[in-house]
């Protein structure tokens, strides 16, 4: 690609945004304890935004700060003080979707630059002016939208920069503008609480028969249908596509994923930004947690988006152990899923060690004592290794 495209990736906690960072992306964006759609993500304190944005910066990378919620009265007291704050420590942008939200940080703080949220639902190029011309500087576009519609955006706007989804979870609902958590569990989507009522199984019944023969028969399997459930969006055959269009920042879906997850399908799209598309990116994207994927409304009208055959989502690999370094040719691999002597483990890294795989020896506690069975979680054992890893890597073992 001729341009420099920015590769934005999510990162619900500290330990996340180390993974993000280290595996290739270009920026993060996080939430703070207050005003985000990711409540139930372990979030940031103040001073964990200050710190986090000190050493993002310190990689040349970028942060950005979600403040999407869908605002109530009492909320405005907190904004300002806030916006002040988060300007203060030198974000280097917030994400907002209520128009008086963006009113409160303009004034609160005038030089902070403000990027659109999803939630707001730009999907035309006269929104997309509107938010440019009272100071956005960046839009993140609709889900609904198609690679043509994105481009007469960028050419009905072309000073205003472009953000869109490229890969993760899809909500069936307009750009995530839902009611339904609300309505079946009081949790508010829109303030961050989603109960994601949308991946449930459901059953019909006949309104006039409450019995127990009264259920129709709507099952796609035993478990029951997934009438409101999604497939997941994988963009990553068509980035060149998107970066014609003026897309000018590629983001992953994700602050509630694991630290694998987001190892695996970061590292697949920097790999594929650096060096093409390949069955080895499209292989890659099969190893971590994920519903069938589509392209949802990148090419148009599109009826195939919903996943019918379960709300469980699976991958090829087992996440077996995180790296925490290595020394005299042994790996030392902080445990996650059981392993044992015998197993072949492949290693997850932005080195030139990714893809590699070894057969595990033997294995060392941290006492010394040797071990063919490792079975305690979150123990770092001391394992031989021809390649040297660093920390920050992954192992994990394929399942097919």
């Amino acid at each position: 690609m001729e341009k420099k495209i920015e590769l934005l990736a999510p990162a619900g906690n500290r330990q996340k945004l180390d993974t993000a960072a280290y595996f290739g992306a270009d920026a993060v964006y996080v939430g703070g304890k207050n005003f985000s759609l990711r409540s139930f993500a372990d979030n940031f304190s103040r001073d964990e935004l200050k710190s986090a944005t000190a050493y993002v910066h310190s990689l040349g990378k970028k942060i950005y700060v979600t403040v999407n919620i869908y605002a109530k009265n009492a909320d405005f007291a907190e904004l300002s003080d806030y916006f002040s704050y988060l300007y203060s420590i030198g974000v280097d942008a917030v994400l907002i979707s209520d128009c008086g939200v963006f009113a409160a940080a303009k004034k609160a703080a005038p030089a902070l630059n403000v990027h659109i949220s999803t939630q707001a639902n730009v999907t035309n190029a006269h929104a997309a002016k509107f938010w440019h011309e009272e100071g956005a500087s960046r839009v993140v576009l609709a889900r609904e939208l198609s690679i043509k519609e994105i481009a007469e955006i960028h050419d009905f706007v072309p000073g205003l920069e472009l953000e869109a989804f490229v890969h993760g979870a899809m909500c069936i609902s307009y750009s995530g503008r839902c009611l339904l958590s609300n309505y079946l569990t009081g949790r508010d989507s829109n303030r961050g609480e989603c109960a994601q009522a949308c991946r449930w199984n459901y059953y019909v019944r006949k309104a006039d028969d409450i019995s127990d023969t009264g259920w129709m028969n709507l099952c796609e399997d035993e478990r029951g249908t997934y009438i409101f459930n999604s497939k997941d969006l994988n963009m990553a055959a068509h980035l060149g596509e998107l970066a014609s269009a003026g897309v000018s920042s590629f983001k992953i879906e994700g602050r509630m994923k694991s630290e694998y997850y987001l190892a695996t399908v970061i590292n697949a799209y920097r790999r594929c930004m650096d060096f093409g598309y390949d069955r080895a990116v499209e292989r890659e994207l099969l190893t971590a947690a994920h519903r069938e994927y589509t392209t949802a409304y990148a090419f148009g009208k599109n009826d195939a988006t919903v996943n019918y055959d379960d709300s469980q989502a699976k991958g090829d690999c087992d996440y077996i152990a995180n790296v925490t370094g290595s020394e005299g040719g042994y790996v030392f691999a902080e445990m996650r899923t059981r392993f044992k002597k015998g197993d072949v483990l492949e290693i997850l890294s932005p080195s030139e060690n990714f893809g590699k795989s070894f057969t595990v020896e033997t294995a060392y506690k941290e006492d010394g004592e040797e071990t063919d069975d490792c079975k305690l979680v979150q123990h770092v054992y001391k394992i031989p290794c021809p390649y040297r890893l660093h920390a920050g890597d992954i192992l994990r073992r394929r399942m097919v």
